[in-house]
């Protein structure tokens, strides 16, 4: 059984509307439509939604469906890129501030500081989105 056979029986189970479910876990009456038509699959935070109104694990819900558990697995790949490029773009913002704090320091000007830094900037924000999305090894620690 697909998950979008599972969704549409616990719904039904928990004698509740699309209208119903979609209002509780914020989503379309569309979407959840979708979703248990099988024309598209629930990301993993409408999942543990789901899970939780209708009081079944999401072992249940996810159990023997090949794609809902290929998409898990996608899903937490982007988060991962996600968070690698929110941490570099965070050390570049850092460096920047560091750098213009000296300029100031030693006496140089902010349209100085601009002219300066704008190359720099603009490379390491190149060199972020592009080690973003290096291949990962499972383990997550960077291809070898």
């Amino acid at each position: 059984m697909e998950i979008s056979e599972r969704l549409k029986a616990a719904r039904q189970n928990a004698g509740m509307t699309q209208e119903q479910v979609a209002d509780k876990i914020m989503v379309s009456r569309v979407t959840l439509s979708h979703w248990e038509n099988g024309k598209s699959l629930p990301d993993i935070v409408s999942l543990i939604s789901l899970s939780d109104l209708y009081s079944i694990s999401l072992d249940e819900l996810m159990k023997g469906d090949p794609k809902m558990t290929e998409k898990v697995k996608k899903d937490v790949k982007e988060a991962k890129d996600n968070k690698r490029l929110i941490r570099i773009t965070a050390i570049l913002v850092i460096a920047v501030m560091l750098v213009y704090g000296v300029s100031i320091i030693v006496g140089g000007g902010f349209k100085d500081f601009c002219e300066g830094a704008v190359w720099w900037v603009l490379m390491g924000i190149g060199i972020a989105a592009w080690s973003a999305y290096l291949p990962v090894s499972p383990d997550g620690e960077g291809e070898k």
